[in-house]
Parts: structure tokens; C-alpha cells; sequence
């Protein structure tokens, strides 16, 4: 939104020679730049036909305006302009996904829909403890998992991002730890990273322990190496999450390469809207420290929006000047 500096002429008009009408001025456009002689002039000082006028008189009738098109015409571009939209907000920015289980209860449940951000991965940021991402399946986590053959309106709307694709294979877990963290379970909980021993209540299942007490991988002390991290769901005893698949190729780690985003938001149904934040556990002293490389990544994005902006506005200003000045 930019603001409008209107400049004003100053100055002497200038006498009138006898006999000769004054010409009126006609201020130029902002915008307009010129170059060379005028070509409204001729050199003898008489005025010319202006281009573009086609001889029109003083008296001659303005041309008819164009007849503007009916909605119907314009429907096709409107629809056309929207799905272009749709693709580019799926591709770079946001995208729903639909939760296919109860593996997230109570913070997620089946049916519900998500919005994942997109854009902060494409400027350097990767996931941190205690967010929610989406992933694809790093390796065939889903296997057994039944399948949906969807209908074509079905693969229409998620080919433009308002429907999950069912031919993606895209999981729905929680960050515990990222790399160079060690992740911990002994007993029944509690879980710990690095040491320090997380409390999970505010987002664990009611009634679930925080580690799962058996032989299948409950039990278990990694070291995540990096570019990678250690996903767990908030309903610890109906999630098979990477404790469960530490037999993979990856040991049970997700490659930060293989996620898509971070759910930011509860879109739907609307009596379940609501953001999705980092519980406070993980902000605990001595548990976040980042080291400084992390945090630039962190802030790249307001860092390239700043840089952006500012030569605009310096720009902007200047111009602002010059045209009071006229």
C-alpha cells in the first residue's frame, strides 16, 4: 500500500507573448519517464498533432467504451486463476492433511484436519523438540496399513492441496528429539532428552505412561545422529512411532529430508480449531540451547524479509522527496 505524494509546480509561469495564447501545462506522470525532444512541439514552437489522437477535433465524439464481459466469460479466468493459486499455496506455503488414526489423542483425533507450514523449511529451518510434523514414510512404516482407492473428485481435490493424496504415504508424529540428542526410556516413563526428564501430561493420552513398558522397543536409549530426529505420538501405548521401527535401514530416525512440515493449526471441524504449540516441557533450562548456526536458520526468514524491504522503502522515500519538490 503505497502513499501517494502529489508535487506541486513552482515558480514564475512566465510572461505570455502578445497576441499568443499561454500554453497549459500538463503535468507528467509519476511514474513517466522521458527522453530526447519533446514530440508534442515542433521546432518552430508551433504545436503538433499528438499521437495517438487519430485528428480528433474539439468537437469530435469520444471513442465508445468497451463493453465489459459477462460473468460467465470471466468465470473460466476466476477458476482458472484460483486452481494456479491453490498449487502454489500447497506447493510452497500450506497444505491439509487429514489424521488417519488415533496415534496423536488427544491432541490430534481421526478426522481431523491440519494445516502444515511449508514455507520455513524452503528457508533453511528444521524441525525442533516438541513440535508436530508431517513426514513421509522414511521406510515402509505403513506397510499392512489399508489403503484408499479415491474417486476422481477425491484426486482432484488433493492434486490442488484441499484433500490429502492417498498415493503419499505421510505420517503424523511429534519431535522428541533432534540431532545430537540422546533419547531415553527406562520403565514406565518418564521419557528423557539429554538428561533431562520431560513432563509429558499436558499432551500424553490420559491414562498412558510416557514409555511403554515392553520388549518390542518401549525400552530403549538412542543417539540421534544428524539430520535426522526421534518421533514419538502423544497416545504412547497406540503409536507405532520410532521405537517400534529401530530394525529400519534409518534405526528408527526420520530424515529431516523426508518432512514435510509443521502443524500450525486445527483447521477443522471449526469446534476443534486451535493452534498447535510447543508444550513448555521443552523450554525447559539446558534442553533447548542452540548452538549459533541453529538459531541463524531460525531467524533466516525475518533476516531475508528485512533485507528485502528496507532498499523499498529507502527507495520509496527518496521518490516521495523528489516529486514534493517539484
Amino acid at each position: 500500500m503505497g502513499d501517494v505524494a502529489v508535487g506541486a509546480r513552482s515558480g514564475h509561469d512566465g510572461e505570455e507573448h502578445r497576441g499568443r495564447p499561454a500554453e497549459t501545462a500538463v503535468p507528467a506522470a509519476d511514474s513517466a519517464v522521458t527522453s530526447g525532444n519533446d514530440s508534442g512541439a515542433a521546432e518552430d514552437g508551433t504545436v503538433g498533432e499528438q499521437p495517438g489522437t487519430g485528428g480528433r477535433g474539439p468537437g469530435d465524439s469520444a471513442p465508445a467504451p468497451k463493453k465489459p464481459r459477462s460473468f460467465w466469460k470471466e468465470l473460466p479466468i476466476l477458476i482458472g486463476i484460483a486452481l494456479v493459486l491453490a498449487l502454489l499455496i500447497k506447493t510452497f506455503l500450506v497444505q491439509a492433511f487429514s489424521i488417519p488414526s488415533d496415534s496423536m489423542q488427544n491432541t490430534l483425533q481421526q478426522g481431523d484436519r491440519v494445516l502444515v507450514d511449508k514455507l520455513t523449511p524452503w528457508f533453511g529451518s528444521e524441525p525442533e523438540r516438541g513440535e508436530v510434523v508431517v513426514f513421509h514414510d522414511p521406510d515402509n512404516w505403513l506397510a499392512g496399513e489399508p489403503t484408499t482407492d479415491p474417486n476422481a473428485v477425491q484426486t482432484f481435490l488433493s492434486w490442488i492441496g484441499l484433500m490429502p493424496s492417498a498415493e503419499e504415504k505421510d505420517l503424523i508424529k511429534r519431535v522428541v528429539g533432534v540431532g545430537g540428542d540422546t533419547v531415553s526410556c527406562s520403565g514406565s516413563g518418564p521419557l528423557t532428552v539429554n538428561g533431562k526428564a520431560l513432563n509429558e501430561a499436558s499432551y500424553v493420552y490420559p491414562g498412558n505412561t510416557p514409555c511403554s513398558n515392553d520388549d518390542q522397543g518401549g525400552q530403549f536409549t538412542v543417539k540421534v545422529p544428524k539430520g535426522y530426529i526421534w518421533v514419538m505420538g502423544d497416545h504412547r501405548q497406540n503409536s507405532r512411532d520410532s521405537r517400534y521401527n529401530q530394525s529400519d535401514s534409518h534405526k528408527g530416525m526420520v530424515p529431516v529430508d523426508e518432512v514435510v512440515g509443521r502443524a500450525v493449526v486445527k483447521a477443522w471441524p471449526i469446534n476443534r480449531w486451535g493452534t498447535l504449540p510447543v508444550p513448555d516441557t521443552f523450554d525447559q533450562s539446558g534442553l533447548n540451547a542452540q548452538s549459533a548456526a541453529s538459531t541463524a536458520l531460525t531467524v533466516a526468514p525475518n533476516g531475508i524479509a528485512l533485507v528485502t524491504v528496507v532498499p523499498v522503502a529507502l527507495w520509496r522515500r527518496r521518490r516521495n522527496r523528489a516529486a514534493e519538490t517539484r
